[in-house]
């Protein structure tokens, strides 16, 4: 790995190179061949259909056994990758703390029964149904930093592929507690920087995420559904006696806090009004040290001692419009912070709304890049040429600002470094020659027989279930019930 000092903001050309070098240090077996296949990525002309057309691409020397013979066989050194990557140059927030946003996406497989590990993956609007649907396909898991402002630009810094007898939030917990690690010893945070910022959307358990994080420099911000109810703190003790002459135990909750119901909020704890282009006016009302009344079921089942109360800041979000026309509902999020100021609740709300740009990331890997297009077989290979998606994404970020403005007649120009990754990809051929190239020169070979013409194939592959391999009891009566 690199350990050369940050080179200076005008040279791109040095910082995608070192990067270069690093990234083919890491693939340690077929690695000729696997750097090869993430330039044939990044010069193929148009969206990526399948990985055999990147042969014919003339960065690519190699023919298309070789290919294939990487993608099943080869080895990439992820520990080491994942460093490579916390080392980058890290976008920041308006208030200079990193921001990292956690989402799944899935790579739908319904037509491969012999690939292991295959979920249950939801997914919405798939051939012309608006209703949801549950799909075959291994669903990866996903953290990158996200930049201010609007942008169609994140950084990738780790995936991973959830399988049937994981706990998502658990195997969540560990990617982010190694990727802030790997920002700690590589230099991104230091003791003394205001805490790394988590986003995550609906689908995770927001205090659950930070009762998991806890021990770490971050703080967790989610999205709660409209329809929790969470408890308000408990009063002291000198409230609570003052209240309640009798005595008695002082309780651990305070009073219900029912999102649907206004009566039950209180006035808030901060406010702000912002107006904003794109949703107008944006009221937000925040309510401090509001917290889930957490019981010994489902996920807090195995929970040993007395369950935590786990405070933090709630917060309303209102505003006027939505850019697609749609009803602007209400949107609630929960940071594990207290104690937030106006400011404060600004720049959390600010920052979930970046969130939304890994949705563009997404899109170009699937679309333009082609990382669902492959049709491997093991999920080992699948997980190979994810990095490798994710190391042709990182060189386009790398070289945004020495792209040139390679427009379609019908595109609008862009301003010098706010290119989208799809027309930096355009330039990036006549990029490479300024590069660094560490791949050899391949050897001449001879192709292997194959299997004589017209036999059968004698060695049927393995055909998998789809779905979970384990179940979490929901209750204590029925984890301790007897088996069959």
């Amino acid at each position: 790995m690199s350990l050369l000092p940050d080179i200076g903001p005008g040279n791109v050309f040095a910082k995608a190179s070192r990067f270069r070098e690093d990234l083919f240090d890491c693939l340690t077996a077929r690695g000729d061949e696997l750097f090869e296949l993430a330039d044939a990525l990044l010069c193929a002309d148009g969206p990526v259909r399948t990985p055999v057309d990147l042969t014919l691409v003339a960065e690519h020397r190699r023919g298309h056994g070789a290919l294939y013979n990487a993608l099943n066989n080869g080895t990439i050194d992820v520990p080491r990758l994942r460093q490579v990557l916390a080392g980058l140059p890290m976008p920041q927030a308006a208030d200079g703390r990193l921001v990292l946003a956690v989402d799944v996406s899935h790579w739908l497989r319904p037509d491969a029964p012999t690939s292991a590990d295959r979920l249950f993956c939801h997914v919405y609007g798939r051939s012309g149904r608006s209703s949801d649907q549950l799909i075959p396909g291994w669903p990866y898991s996903f953290v990158a930093a996200l930049e201010s402002g609007r942008t169609s630009w994140c950084q990738l810094l780790d995936a991973v592929r959830l399988g049937p007898a994981d706990d998502v939030a658990e195997v969540t917990a560990a990617q982010v507690r190694r990727v802030v690690t790997d920002l700690v010893e590589m230099g991104r945070w230091h003791t003394g920087d205001r805490d790394i910022l988590i986003v995550f959307d609906a689908g995770y358990d927001a205090p659950r995420m930070a009762h998991l994080l806890a021990g770490l420099p971050v703080e967790v911000l989610g999205r709660m559904r409209a329809d929790r109810v969470m408890r308000r703190p408990a009063p002291s003790r000198e409230e609570f006696y003052r209240a309640h002459p009798r005595g008695g135990h002082p309780p651990k909750h305070g009073k219900e806090f029912h999102f649907t119901k206004p009566g039950t909020w209180g006035e808030p704890d901060a406010a702000t009004v912002q107006v904003t282009d794109r949703y107008g006016t944006a009221q937000a009302a925040a309510w401090d040290r509001i917290h889930p009344r957490l019981t010994t079921r489902s996920a807090w089942i195995d929970h040993t001692g007395p369950l935590p109360v786990i405070e933090g800041t709630l917060i309303r979000l209102q505003v006027d419009r939505l850019p697609g026309g749609g009803d602007p509902l209400p949107l609630w999020l929960w940071s594990s912070a207290t104690g937030l100021t106006s400011e404060d609740i600004d720049v959390r709300w600010q920052a979930f709304l970046r969130r939304f740009d890994l949705e563009h990331t997404f899109r170009l890997m699937k679309q333009t890049l082609g990382w669902t297009r492959p049709k491997l077989r093991t999920p080992e290979a699948g997980d190979r040429w994810t990095w490798i998606v994710i190391a042709a994404h990182t060189q386009l970020r790398l070289l945004r600002e020495a792209a040139a403005d390679l427009r379609r007649p019908w595109e609008k120009p862009a301003e010098p470094g706010r290119l989208t990754p799809a027309r930096v990809r355009r330039g990036f051929r006549n990029l490479r020659p300024n590069l660094a190239c560490p791949a050899r020169a391949p050897k001449p070979s001879r192709p292997g027989p194959g299997r004589p013409p017209g036999s059968k194939n004698r060695q049927p592959a393995t055909r998998y279930d789809v779905g979970k391999t384990a179940k979490r009891p929901e209750s204590i009566t029925e984890r301790n019930r007897p088996g069959p």
